[in-house]
């Protein structure tokens, strides 16, 4: 990594003004052997045409030309990479998250290619986790569930009549909200957490399985849905709520500080989060917990932009699917 390469937003904001220094920035993340490949045949036998900013590659066919956002998050944008890259450091580093009105402000596009552009961000800030938590020796893991949705004392009293919530005293008021599942390692201080339909037994010890490595002790409340976990060869301790939060090492309060940090960025920086959007807001805030500034793992603003660009790759989100107009959307 360079040393002029930008730590703070104010050199970034000059370091990225200049077009060439995205192409050189983003190709040292993309290409990390400094061999660049034709992304439709991968062939390495291209040259740079630094006129128009684009490669061309040797061997014929449809596509020999490319630019560095053909594969990426990027492509078919006609935004300069400038706002593209000053909106993913903003995403990346603001600890409240950013709202589309104020990359709309700042960077002097519209809103609804401000909202876009943040959805592909958040897109590419997702990851695919590569082993099961707990680790070989069985350590400790907090499962949790969350609700999200809005306060029933905000609607319209037309809206609160027809809602079980209010005529029905045996249904919960949890009930008609999102709900979303966290899991937090606490030995690798790792989340995970994302969207479940709904928090019954198979629904939340199918995730904890194909998270969990066996014999891991877990830590729960005491949710009728996470009975039986010794079963399936886990270690299970829950702390009542009703009662107590912390006894001794048994708590789930590490993943209460994880959803008071997204609910904040929720209510107060995104404050309306319709339901089938609701994954990418909350894999925004995985990553940025995951990537904090810790005494294990030092981390500033530079090192957390620089691992979001390394993601962009091979992730594409159309309007189309976003908005629901495409029958391929994966929410």
């Amino acid at each position: 990594m360079s040393n002029t390469e930008p730590k703070t937003l104010q050199a970034a904001i000059l370091y990225f003004a200049d077009p060439d220094n995205c192409i050189s920035y983003l190709v040292a993340r993309r290409w990390s052997d400094g061999v660049v490949s034709c992304p439709t045949c991968g062939s390495d036998k291209v040259a740079y045409v630094a006129s128009r900013r684009v490669w061309q590659c040797k061997t014929r066919h449809a596509k020999a030309q490319f630019s560095i956002k053909v594969g990426t998050i990027f492509e078919d944008s006609p935004i300069a990479l400038d706002k593209w890259l000053m909106a993913m450091w903003m995403l990346a580093n603001c600890k409240n998250g950013v709202s589309s009105w104020e990359i709309h402000r700042t960077l002097g596009i519209t809103q609804k290619s401000a909202w876009f552009m943040l959805h592909r961000i958040r897109l590419a800030l997702g990851e695919k986790p590569e082993h099961k938590m707990g680790g070989p020796d069985g350590g400790p893991v907090e499962v949790d569930e969350s609700f999200v949705g809005g306060d029933p004392k905000n609607w319209h009293l037309s809206k609160r009549g027809k809602r079980k919530r209010f005529t029905d005293p045996e249904v919960k008021i949890k009930s008609e909200k999102t709900a979303v599942v966290g899991l937090l390692d606490r030995d690798a201080r790792e989340v995970r957490a994302k969207v479940v339909p709904n928090v019954n037994r198979e629904t939340l010890q199918n995730e904890i399985l194909a998270q969990i490595e066996s014999r891991a002790t877990i830590y729960t409340d005491g949710w009728k849905g996470y009975s039986d976990l010794q079963r399936q060869e886990f270690i299970h301790e829950t702390v009542n709520h009703v009662e107590e939060y912390v006894r001794g090492d048994v708590h789930t309060n590490g993943l209460e500080n994880f959803w008071a940090l997204m609910k904040r960025s929720l209510k107060g920086t995104y404050v309306c989060v319709e339901a089938y959007h609701l994954d990418r807001y909350v894999t925004e805030q995985v990553f940025r917990y995951n990537n904090r500034n810790t005494k294990k793992r030092p981390m500033d603003d530079g090192d957390r932009f620089s691992l979001a660009v390394t993601q962009i790759l091979g992730k594409r989100l159309t309007y189309a699917e976003l908005t629901g107009k495409d029958q391929a959307r994966q929410f």
